[in-house]
């Protein structure tokens, strides 16, 4: 028997509906856990249950389209090293390549588990996790295992770095991922991923590993852009239909050009240039070329070690050019068009009834007031969980 929820009192409802994406003074009926009703809180029709908000502005769950939770240990001494002038470098990734391997399973699941309540807790309602710290056939499977549990949302990232023991023969290494653990992999995940970069893979390197993950069912994802001008890579995933290219840091006009014409989403991750002091990239520039970007937060111990969405709305207002409502917006429904999704990040009829409520009238209050915990998901009789 069906149930239904009525969502009174909203002060700011945002919706991202195309025709009205923003209504004051509203409400909204949730009937087990999707959208049933919008419009005026006068109008609002009859329910089995009522909740009052007094006010508060309700936003559509954070959609985090970019994250490494399966991992063990940190790494607060590079980032300190960082802070003190050190560059950031991709092998980084091979010292939490060894702690992971060493954990056990409850470890890994115990950390994952803690840090989605840390991203649940500020309003992360759909999260994306990503392998790549374990780099052989066993620890990649388990990694994706784990993830599997906790989102629908997994990403085969074997292609993350080369780890030690095949330095001397990347080709063999490179097979391995396209063989024996694409092979393992594939049926824990959802997408495959390759961290196209110096001192990580090759552009011949990623067009061979995405090749074979599209052969395998598996969506495709990039890493690009993030440690310097990569216009090849971005050109190599728009043309291979990549869902998103991330980090996106250096763009050159090619590098625009490409995405502008293209579905693929640029997801932008202001906490890699908030950890490593790279420069933030131009969302601006992006917007006004009409490519669909999202943010995320790529929590990793190495480079970004937050689950906080209101951080990177606060960071990419404040230092990529972006409005409040725009960052919003790229924190929702952008991460849901980055995972190609239709049923999170917005709160049109039909949508998951994914609902956080802020402490406060406005969501402008979320960069106005950086480091405040405004955000929390909004718990319904049906709620749903994170997905």
């Amino acid at each position: 028997m069906s149930a239904s929820t009525l969502v009174t009192g909203i002060g700011l409802l945002v919706t991202h509906d195309p025709d009205r994406p923003e209504r004051a003074d509203a409400a909204l009926v949730a009937e087990d856990g999707v959208i049933a009703w919008v419009g005026d809180a006068a109008d609002a029709p009859a329910a089995d249950a009522v909740v009052d908000v007094e006010g508060r502005c309700v936003i559509p769950g954070f959609v985090d389209s970019h994250a490494h939770l399966v991992f063990a240990g940190d790494r607060a001494d590079e980032f300190a090293a960082r802070m003190a002038g050190r560059a950031y470098e991709a092998g980084g990734i091979r010292s939490t390549v060894l702690r992971t391997r060493e954990a056990s399973d409850d470890e890994l699941r115990t950390n994952a588990q803690r840090l989605i309540a840390e991203a649940r807790a500020q309003g992360t309602t759909t999260i994306e996790i990503k392998s790549g710290y374990g780099l052989t056939v066993e620890d990649e499977a388990r990694a994706l295992r784990i993830a599997r549990e906790l989102t629908p949302e997994t990403t085969f990232l074997g292609a993350h770095v080369v780890p030690a023991e095949y330095a001397g023969d990347r080709d063999a290494y490179v097979d391995l991922v396209c063989g024996d653990m694409l092979a393992a992999c594939s049926p824990h995940a959802k997408w495959i991923d390759v961290f196209c970069e110096t001192g990580a893979f090759t552009l011949e390197e990623t067009r061979r590993i995405l090749t074979a993950g599209a052969d395998a069912g598996l969506g495709l994802r990039l890493h690009a852009a993030q440690l310097g001008p990569n216009p090849e890579a971005i050109a190599l995933g728009v043309s291979m239909g990549a869902a998103s290219i991330d980090h996106c840091t250096y763009l050159t006009g090619a590098c625009v050009d490409a995405l502008a014409g293209s579905e693929t989403v640029a997801t932008l991750l202001p906490g890699v240039e908030f950890s490593t002091r790279h420069p933030y990239p131009d969302a601006r520039r992006l917007l006004d070329a009409g490519v669909a970007i999202a943010l995320a937060c790529d929590c990793n111990p190495g480079s970004s070690y937050t689950t906080s969405m209101p951080l990177m709305i606060a960071l990419a207002v404040r230092e990529m050019g972006l409005t409040p409502y725009e960052a919003v917006r790229a924190a929702t429904l952008g991460g849901a068009c980055a995972l190609r999704r239709t049923d999170v990040g917005h709160l049109s009829l039909g949508a998951r009834a994914d609902l956080v409520q802020l402490d406060a009238s406005s969501y402008a209050h979320l960069p106005y007031r950086p480091g405040v915990p405004l955000a929390r998901p909004l718990p319904l009789p049906l709620s749903v969980p994170v997905s």
